[in-house]
């Protein structure tokens, strides 16, 4: 244990010495003020070595903690509501929850994962940031407070995941086609630097083309998964990263991006038994397209004033891992594009559990599953607070959002390796 932790253990146990025995409550339901950071706390708390409890269902999905003074302070400096309850009344609580009639469940928490986020160095630079749009994930682990390391290709291909508990993918190309931005930004200077960079990179790792790059690196990703790890992806990440395992071995990029043809077999040769959770989808063949393939709801018939997506609700005692990935203070959330906004449903595969859904469009946009002994979560749809977050755009300020339940799902899925894992039930 560090000197530091071991000097807050001692402060934690000056600030309950001489009180009656008593819980912090942090209630996730409407009355909390900021909901983004009370995840943040809840780390804090793990990552100092108390154990939490995440009470699933009860009041939005509440946290609670053994009380002190040092507890309280942290919780009026960042702004989260908080209540201070006799651990009779805690008790109670618990068994209420733990009725068989009640559809909660209390999920002791233990350890605060280690978190990684794949992402290119290239991404800031002299404190500037160079890629011309944000990541949701990094946004709202700052905003919360919650520590991450960042790792790219090279990390990946040297086995440093073994390191963490949590890996997050956002807006990334794991098919070697730059984004697909050829047609409108080719000619922009960080366009030519990102190509440039990932050249680079593939040469550096012993790769003629990005694409067999990326491709080993979503390998050794799967890897992770399989070995236990939790993946957590978003956007372009999601369908990107099945693209690049069904095509394992097929060249599916056009001159302008791997400077020789595609194969004309390409769509034929696709195996779908290499994926997490897609199948059965058709590449999109025109190059300077926007979009990879037809997992991607594209063109979407949804009124932005329209766009809500539902969450579903499960049985907390006997399937806890979705019900923990789901946890809300609202069932419906607004709903948000990105180049990959939704799934179509008829190439979501069968084993892979259906999170929340745009039940009117016929789509996913909210996805979940086992890989060996590992899981992994699909979040379609760029920036939560964002509607339509275009390149260039300016970063989402979060402050501005403290009860965001698009950026609620984001944090339910950091804090699940915290819980003992188990295996969803069939």
């Amino acid at each position: 244990m560090s000197a530091s932790k071991l000097s807050f253990l001692f402060l934690l146990l000056l600030g309950t010495a001489g009180l009656q025995a008593s819980t912090m409550l942090i209630p996730m339901d409407e009355s909390q003020t900021d909901h983004l950071k009370a995840y943040g706390i809840t780390y804090w708390v793990l990552d100092n070595n108390v154990d939490a409890w995440w009470l699933l269902n009860y009041r939005g999905g509440s946290f609670a903690f053994q009380h002190s003074r040092a507890f309280e302070r942290e919780c009026l400096t960042r702004g989260v509501k908080y209540e201070v309850i006799p651990d009779a009344k805690f008790n109670a609580i618990l068994e209420q929850i733990n009725h068989p009639e009640q559809n909660m469940d209390a999920m002791k928490l233990e350890k605060a994962p280690k978190i990684a986020v794949y992402t290119p160095e290239f991404n800031f630079r002299e404190g500037t940031k160079v890629q011309p749009w944000d990541d949701a994930v990094t946004l709202v682990l700052t905003y919360a407070e919650i520590p991450y390391e960042t790792i790219y290709d090279t990390e990946v291909l040297n086995d440093q995941l073994a390191q963490y508990e949590w890996l997050h993918l956002h807006h990334e190309d794991f098919t070697g086609q730059f984004g697909r931005f050829y047609r409108s930004f080719h000619t922009a200077s960080w366009y030519r630097r990102q190509v440039a960079y990932q050249e680079e990179l593939a040469a550096a790792n012993g790769y003629e083309k990005v694409s067999q790059l990326k491709l080993a690196v979503v390998k050794k990703v799967r890897e992770y998964v399989g070995g236990g790890g939790f993946m957590f992806a978003m956007c372009s990440a999601t369908d990107s990263y099945d693209i690049a395992l069904a095509a394992e071995g097929v060249d599916i990029c056009a001159p302008y991006y791997d400077g020789d043809p595609i194969d004309p077999n390409a769509q034929s040769k696709l195996d779908y038994s290499k994926t997490f959770a897609f199948e059965n989808f058709q590449l999109q063949r025109n190059p300077l397209e926007y979009e990879f393939s037809s997992i991607d709801h594209n063109p979407r018939r949804v009124a932005q004033n329209e766009d809500y997506f539902t969450l579903f609700e499960f049985s907390a005692k006997w399937d806890p891992v979705p019900t923990m990935l789901t946890q809300n203070h609202t069932r419906t959330v607004k709903g948000f594009m990105g180049q990959t906004t939704a799934f179509r449903n008829e190439h979501i595969k069968s084993d892979v559990l259906v999170l929340g859904e745009t039940k009117p469009a016929d789509e996913a946009r909210y996805l979940h599953g086992n890989f060996g002994e590992g899981f992994f979560s699909f979040y379609a749809g760029h920036d939560p607070a964002d509607y339509r977050h275009l390149v260039n755009d300016p970063e989402t300020d979060l402050s501005l959002h403290p009860n965001s339940p698009g950026y609620r799902l984001i944090l339910n899925n950091i804090l699940f390796p915290a819980a003992k894992k188990k295996k969803r039930k069939t």
